[in-house]
């Protein structure tokens, strides 16, 4: 029971670190030809359903998953709120309501979805 305990605790810290990377990186865009390409909440979100996705696919349960998309949310709604200074990471833009947005909506997905039945054996090929 105490393995369990740590091992949820390090994916809530492990998830955090992914929401507070994710957080600093998710404005960063490149201009190519003229437009301007968002790679940061692109690769920020991507990092972000893959480590969901492959807790899912590796644990039967929910409760990994549901750790590490606590920790990148709890350090997303941190980061929203307004410094000592008055700064804010993440600005009242389209890509600042994205990534605020998309953690929660992600997890939901992954995180409801069913567990699919696991087959016992291939079938046999003539």
């Amino acid at each position: 029971m105490a393995a369990r305990i740590v091992n949820l605790v390090l994916l809530f810290i492990a998830g955090a670190i992914l929401g507070a990377v994710g957080t600093i990186a998710h404005q960063s865009t490149v201009t190519v030809a003229g437009v301007p390409l968002p790679w940061g909440i692109t690769i920020a979100l991507l990092a972000y359903t893959c480590l969901l996705i492959g807790l899912r696919l590796l644990n039967p349960g929910r409760a990994q998953a549901l750790a590490a998309a606590l920790g990148t949310i709890a350090m997303t709604f941190v980061f929203s709120l307004k410094g000592i200074g008055g700064s804010v990471l993440i600005p009242d833009n389209l890509l600042g309501k994205i990534w605020v947005v998309a953690p929660i909506v992600i997890a939901a997905i992954v995180i409801a979805w069913p567990r699919l039945p696991q087959r016992s054996e291939f079938p046999k090929t003539a």
